[in-house]
């Protein structure tokens, strides 16, 4: 009998059983998909002799993440890899402000557009080296982040500790228009707050905004040599060495509750699968306690905040095998392994303003990813393996352009999309379109197929919006792993901290299971010891 199922072999479902494992606990983790990794994943399903990730592709968080860095991963073969630049946004004047870890490189890129905004990067970034590990301790761990907490506090002082506070809550037009005078730092923060679906008005936008672009300035935005798959198989590989099992095809239909507490899951085939001591379920909140739980299970005032439980927007992706690099006009775009597509901060608040009215907008903000540029691998010599990601509204009322979009996703509808996302690269970079060999777009049920954990394309298992974040995450009164019923841990990104690859949730409810047997454990050995 295992001592934990983990029902999901994400990132964070193989974090998690890593941590159970490291403490010596026998861990099994079932994965609806026929192969682990949920998000973590690629292929060559676009064309053979080029490698795609379906999902997410830099990992900014991975490389900054505690967690990931105490698994050594590197020891599973797993290596990282960087383009020469981080971030590029390119206009359609030729210019370019260019995040690079070079720091005096980024200074002097934002400083191209107001001399004293090099002065404002330069002071933001001192701010982060002041206080950056602080706050990424209170991002990773449970909430309240009690210990990080206090460090950034004795570290701030009051006053300090207040101000860095509002800013963290400041929208990215105000954090832009507070600190920069010129629209190159602006559009940074802007459209790395947009990685997640905060757009320019929103608030935490700014403070999001400001801790990606951080950390791309201190860690990159690094690549796995050879695909996201790599980075799976090594957490793969280190969950095996330790005596950890991963079953792939086997989906679970309900986590078996008896006597208030979680004892067992059930896969499609009807067989049970035991659990002596937790269950870690690396599933959305929603689909836990909606589809893997009997009703009697789950308290009622649970099941009435599951209701206003608010998912991100929703995602198309297009992944292009292009004959070679795109030819951007602007020249800072060439070396970035991420290229960020719109035309100011405006097109982005154009661009939010079409998806909070539910329309799918008709020029959108696009996130573009130069595989090749940042791992050569990825496709032949003289190519490149790209892809674009951009979001649509979760529950489509309307078209904000006139081709009378209505969410069926049919070839039609994402055909369409498609081509707005290549019209908007070609304005940048003419000759893109005539560059690609061979296309592939998924569209948000495409996602959810592939990933039952990305509702409606959601990528961060709902929204980054200060109304779900913290305690509020996943429902209001929680913001911990723990759930209503004994041995039943959330480590899925609906629990704190939320979305990206950083394998906090899974870790937070791991640690929770071990806390909670931690003082039957020392029982069993006192007794042990007092029969020698």
């Amino acid at each position: 009998m295992p001592d934990a199922v983990v029902v999901g072999a994400g990132p964070n479902g193989l974090v998690a059983a890593n941590v159970l494992a490291d403490a010596g606990w026998r861990v099994v983790v079932l994965e609806a998909q026929d192969e682990p990794g949920g998000a973590v994943r690629s292929d060559r399903g676009v064309h053979p002799d080029y490698v795609h990730d379906l999902f997410s592709a830099f990992y900014p968080l991975a490389a900054a993440s505690p967690v990931i860095r105490a698994m050594r991963l590197e020891e599973q073969g797993l290596r990282w890899t960087h383009a020469p630049t981080v971030l590029a946004h390119p206009l359609p004047d030729g210019r370019c402000p260019v995040l690079s870890r070079d720091v005096e490189s980024t200074i002097a890129s934002v400083a191209a557009f107001a001399a004293a905004d090099g002065v404002a990067w330069e002071r933001l970034h001192r701010i982060w080296r002041r206080v950056g590990d602080d706050l990424l301790g209170c991002l990773f761990t449970p909430f309240p982040p009690v210990l990080s907490g206090l460090r950034l506090v004795a570290r701030t002082g009051p006053s300090d500790g207040l101000r860095l506070a509002r800013t963290m809550l400041l929208p990215a037009r105000r954090f832009g228009e507070e600190h920069f005078a010129g629209a190159g730092g602006r559009l940074l923060i802007a459209g790395n707050a947009l990685h997640a679906d905060l757009g320019p008005e929103s608030a935490l936008g700014g403070g999001f905004g400001w801790l990606m672009s951080m950390l791309g300035q201190a860690y990159g935005f690094p690549v796995p040599t050879g695909g996201a798959a790599s980075l799976t198989r090594a957490l793969v590989r280190r969950l095996q060495a330790r005596g950890g099992v991963v079953l792939c095809g086997r989906t679970v239909t309900r986590v078996v509750v008896r006597g208030g507490r979680a004892v067992a899951v059930r896969t499609e085939d009807g067989s049970e699968v035991p659990a002596r001591r937790a269950v870690l379920a690396d599933v959305p909140a929603p689909l836990l306690y909606g589809r893997l739980m009997a009703a009697e299970d789950v308290p009622p005032g649970l099941r009435s905040d599951l209701r206003r439980f608010q998912w991100d927007f929703s995602t198309v992706k297009v992944d292009w095998a292009l004959a070679r690099p795109i030819p951007w006009t602007a020249e800072g775009a060439y070396g970035a392994g991420t290229v960020h597509v719109a035309d100011g901060v405006d097109a982005l608040t154009r661009y939010g303003a079409q998806l909070a009215m539910g329309r799918v907008p008709d020029v959108p903000f696009t996130v573009l990813g130069q595989m090749t540029t940042a791992d050569a691998t990825r496709s032949p010599a003289g190519t490149e393996s790209a892809w674009g990601y951009t979001h649509v509204p979760q529950e489509i009322r309307g078209d904000g352009g006139d081709d009378g979009l209505r969410g069926v996703w049919d070839e039609r509808e994402k055909d369409v999309v498609a081509a707005r996302v290549e019209a908007g690269i070609e304005r940048l970079a003419p000759g893109f379109r005539a560059s690609i060999l061979a296309r592939r777009v998924l569209a948000p049920p495409d996602l959810e197929r592939l990933d039952a954990a990305l509702v409606g394309g959601a990528v961060n298992q709902g929204t980054t919006s200060l109304h779900q974040q913290l305690v509020f995450r996943p429902v209001p009164g929680t913001g911990r792993p723990g759930t209503p019923i004994r041995g039943l841990y959330i480590a899925s990104a609906t629990a704190h901290p939320g979305g990206g690859v950083h394998g906090a949730p899974g870790a937070n409810a791991a640690r929770a299971a071990l806390r909670s047997h931690r003082p039957v454990m020392a029982a069993r050995r006192l007794r042990a010891r007092s029969l020698r």
